[in-house]
């Protein structure tokens, strides 16, 4: 028997379409945590609405996104960013 695996987490980077700034994030569940931003409940994105979701790529367990959202989270380079926004994908694990 095959087993499919289900996507547990995904790693996102939003866009502000109002203030050209990005934000980091990971999830279990990217419609409702994207719906959340939008709607004011995340403090540090309730100031730079609307948001629009630029770029995801999806992992097996939330603890890989939560790791790469962190080390992403520290680099605080917009070039890093754009960079992988621009080739959809993040290559190597950081």
């Amino acid at each position: 028997m095959i087993w499919q695996l289900d996507i547990m987490a995904t790693l996102y980077i939003l866009k502000s379409e109002k203030y050209n700034r990005y934000y980091i994030g990971s999830t279990n569940n990217l419609k409702r945590r994207l719906a959340e931003h939008n709607l004011g409940k995340t403090l540090s994105t309730k100031f730079i609405r609307p948001l629009k979701a630029v770029f995801i790529q999806d992992y097996e367990m939330i603890e890989e996104a939560r790791s790469i959202e962190r080390k992403l989270k520290k680099f605080k380079s917009r070039i890093i960013l754009e960079r992988i926004i621009s080739e959809g994908c993040i290559k190597v694990k950081i």
